[in-house]
């Protein structure tokens, strides 16, 4: 145990946190939602990821994603494990960069607990719930976030057992409606709070 998983233990307690520890996570899709909730992620205690992304960083990208101006024109997925690993030394990543379709989508998290559907696209996002929804891992996924203000409805919505919607379930990305940081954000920090909640044994607070 390093020493910030040390501080962490004086936060957490033992129990607490092996069971973080002891957690797979999986991201599909390293951009505004699955990068932030990554370092949330990581800095709870959670050690072991699968990170999912094709794309490169561009600087279109650094308004609400977890990169810097160095990492434009890198692929995603290694400048956020370079990220991860300043917050805690002695992370498990594994990086797979290449886009996520219909005959791989199975196996890229086959050994995960935890799908985090961190995706831009909505038919990207469709294919990873409509795989994973009646898998025993649990699933958490995103759906309006776009613009700013009225944060307070982007809320926590539980569509099955296993199954967590974040959002306001309306406001995509669109003109007028760019995606920005506090509400991109927000929904990833309550995306990494249901892992959180969910993996200690806790039912995560819900809309409605």
């Amino acid at each position: 145990m390093n020493l910030f998983e040390e501080a962490l233990l004086s936060y957490m307690g033992e129990e607490n946190l092996e069971k973080v520890r002891s957690c797979k996570i999986g991201i599909a899709g390293a951009g505004g939602l699955g990068s932030n909730c990554a370092f949330n992620l990581v800095r709870s205690g959670f050690k072991h990821f699968v990170i999912a992304d094709f794309d490169v960083v561009e600087f279109t990208n650094l308004n609400r994603q977890f990169y810097f101006a160095k990492h434009v024109g890198r692929k995603k997925v290694d400048a956020l494990k370079e990220n991860l690993l300043h917050i805690n030394c002695d992370l498990w990543i594994e990086t797979y960069r290449e886009k996520i379709e219909p005959h791989n989508v199975g196996d890229v998290f086959k050994d995960c607990d935890v799908v985090v559907e961190a995706f831009d696209q909505a038919h990207y996002k469709r294919m990873i719930v409509e795989h994973y929804l009646n898998s025993d891992k649990l699933l958490v996924s995103a759906s309006g976030l776009a613009g700013w203000g009225k944060s307070d409805e982007i809320q926590v919505h539980r569509i099955k057992e296993k199954f967590y919607l974040i959002g306001d379930l309306e406001t995509g990305v669109g003109e007028g409606i760019p995606p920005m940081s506090p509400r991109v954000n927000i929904a990833a920090a309550k995306q990494a709070d249901v892992v959180l909640s969910y993996v200690l044994g806790e039912n995560p607070h819900v809309k409605g």
